[in-house]
């Protein structure tokens, strides 16, 4: 986030992210990149220590109780370091615990969200099967009614803290043939017996996080941990799109700033032909493109945090600016950071610099809590509600379709 539009009380949570992110060994990130760490139990033990983790949950819970624009900035430089990292601190402070605490009961948010925020256990959110992915309610993952409990039965994948968790916030068919949005319910599903984790995925990037999948076969769950009641998944899938996508776009920012940082520090350094080769427009123009599209998805995912924060933008607009923010963020990200390679040469290729993995990272942010084309979608669908319930426009601006030589032209306008 732009400093000059922070509050003092804003700089000090971001100095507080920072210090933390500091604190970060290199060993860890390094070592989660090379698989020889398969989840960092210490860093979230950590965050949760310093407080960071659920910066918009109640207090009462061990959260912040800060808005939106909070959270942007601390997922921003928590985003700094790694972006698995990043990842890991979102997934159960940012997601799972958001939807215990609006859906779950009082019994529930103590017994997960409590310890949760501490950074004494972990979550993960089980939403992708093996039969598909932005397909969320053609999930084959059932669970039957057993006297006062749910017995569970199917398999989740990519899923980051698999490895890890030790609960998972899992959608299961309770109603098969109740239409989409009554079909499923959210359980919170604790490691028990029945719950398996194989840490098997050899990912491109964003390594180190956990990511496997989750076998539950004939998992018993009591029906108080299901969130929001029998078959009334789709309420919390809904709120969990807010978090997952608009947490993924700010973090983002972070992930590849660094990148941009280090584009520009190499090359105010490097020479060739007698100069700096920042001086040379092929290389100064890119990066000052890279600066400037750094400052536009800043811009974007702070707009989209304060429209949420204001609690004057209807649910339909939220929608599409969050969609429009991981759309727009993530896939700016990618270009910046090719292009901050591009600017490096051959040794930007390597493993001197961070930039390789960097890139590695930041493909999978097009890809998760939602493709791309899904958000391309949403905006498409939420643009189109929102222009023509105002009779094509909104009410009291200038038509400058009239204003046209021949708008009043017959027989022109032609629509069918």
């Amino acid at each position: 986030m732009f400093d000059f539009i922070m509050t003092d009380a804003q700089i000090k949570l971001r100095d507080e992210a920072r210090e933390f992110t500091n604190w970060v060994p290199r060993e860890m990130i390094l070592d989660m990149d090379s698989e020889k760490l398969h989840f960092p139990h210490e860093y979230l033990k950590e965050c949760g220590r310093r407080n960071l983790l659920g910066i918009r949950l109640p207090k009462k819970y061990g959260g912040r109780e800060l808005g939106w624009v909070e959270d942007g900035i601390v997922a921003e430089e928590m985003g700094v370091a790694s972006y698995s990292l990043a990842c890991i601190w979102g997934v159960g402070a940012d997601i799972v615990c958001e939807a215990i605490v609006k859906y779950g009961s009082e019994e529930l948010c103590k017994e997960i969200v409590v310890p949760l925020l501490k950074g004494d256990v972990y979550a993960a959110e089980c939403l992708t099967e093996p039969r598909g992915g932005s397909d969320f309610f053609g999930a084959t993952t059932k669970a039957r009614k057993d006297g006062s409990d749910w017995i569970i039965s199917g398999q989740k994948r990519f899923i980051v803290g698999a490895e890890g968790a030790d609960w998972f916030m899992v959608y299961a068919v309770t109603d098969p043939d109740a239409k989409a949005h009554k079909r499923m319910t959210c359980f919170m599903v604790p490691r028990t017996k029945g719950v398996e984790s194989k840490y098997i995925y050899g990912l491109m990037g964003v390594r180190g996080g956990g990511a496997g999948r989750l076998i539950l076969d004939e998992v018993r769950v009591p029906e108080r941990y299901a969130l929001n009641g029998i078959n009334n998944g789709f309420e919390v899938f809904m709120t969990n799109m807010i978090p997952e996508r608009l947490g993924t776009a700010t973090m983002t920012v972070g992930s590849v700033r660094p990148a941009v940082e280090i584009a520009t520090r190499y090359t105010s350094r490097r020479k060739a032909f007698g100069q700096q080769i920042m001086n040379f427009q092929a290389v100064g123009f890119k990066v000052a493109d890279c600066a400037l599209k750094l400052d536009a998805m800043r811009a974007m995912g702070y707009t989209t945090c304060l429209a949420i924060d204001s609690g004057k933008v209807d649910a339909g607009r939220i929608r599409r600016m969050v969609s429009q923010s991981k759309k727009f963020i993530t896939e700016t990200a990618w270009e910046v950071v090719n292009d901050c390679m591009q600017v490096m040469g051959g040794i930007g290729y390597t493993n001197v610099f961070p930039i390789e993995r960097i890139l590695r990272d930041i493909r999978l942010s097009m890809i998760w809590v939602g493709t791309n084309e899904i958000m391309q979608g949403i905006i498409q669908t939420e643009w189109y509600k929102e222009f023509l319930k105002t009779k094509d426009g909104k009410e009291g601006v200038r038509d400058v379709e009239m204003d046209a030589v021949s708008a009043f032209e017959p027989d022109e306008k032609i629509y069918e």
